[in-house]
């Protein structure tokens, strides 16, 4: 686990949002803004099972010598497959590897030299919320209504509008997230109405940071 003395000093601030929201969008709005502000939880998933890694050695333990290829590197198809309808051994595999994830980004928060830090989880609601995040100082969920929601994907994937329903369904229910929320941008326009929308929420965070030194 991470030592005490290893969190960021800075404000961490969670991000997330449902599938085909726009929170991708969002963290490259929060990213033009201050490169290097954000610590994205897909990199850390893959950063903890690369080749020769103590979480790559974890899941071959717990799955079995088939999960990693010829190459050293993790087979995600066949973990998918071994996994897929299994719950006991999808939360099996969640107990090796969230928190190797969680430590790896609350390391990169620690060495950001950004003004605040954005932690882009995709399935905080689902992970636990603040219970698993406590450290997060705020949560800015960005959202769309269900309909607008499936209808990017949709789009986005070329899928119909039955698998898109079981794509939406797998993950925490719009209202989950924004009960959590203390933030909310409203993704109903552009990309570039969303970057202003982040803009326009940088500042307040800017403030807020800036107090909370002035106070500390």
């Amino acid at each position: 686990m991470v030592a005490a003395d290893t969190l960021s000093p800075r404000p961490v601030y969670g991000l997330t949002g449902g599938i085909a929201s726009g929170k991708s969008t969002a963290a490259r709005a929060f990213e033009a803004l201050h490169p290097g502000c954000v610590v994205d939880a897909d990199l850390a998933a893959r950063a903890v099972v690369a080749p020769g890694s103590g979480g790559l050695a974890e899941v071959a333990d717990a799955f079995g010598p088939a999960v990693v290829g010829a190459d050293g590197q993790l087979d995600r198809a066949a973990l998918r497959q071994r996994v897929f309808g299994d719950e006991a051994a999808r939360r099996r595999l969640e107990t090796f590897l969230h928190p190797r994830i969680r430590d790896w980004m609350l390391q990169a928060a620690a060495r950001a030299t950004t003004p605040y830090v954005v932690m882009d989880i995709p399935l905080l609601a689902e992970g636990g919320g603040r219970r698993t995040w406590p450290m997060l100082d705020r949560i800015v969920v960005v959202d769309v209504p269900a309909a607008v929601q499936r209808a990017r994907l949709q789009a986005r994937d070329g899928i119909d509008d039955a698998l898109a329903e079981r794509m939406i369904g797998a993950q925490a229910p719009r209202p989950a997230r924004l009960a959590m929320a203390d933030d909310v941008l409203v993704n109903l326009g552009t990309p570039g109405d969303l970057a202003a929308a982040v803009a326009r929420l940088d500042a307040r965070l800017l403030r807020d940071a800036q107090q909370s030194t002035m106070h500390g």
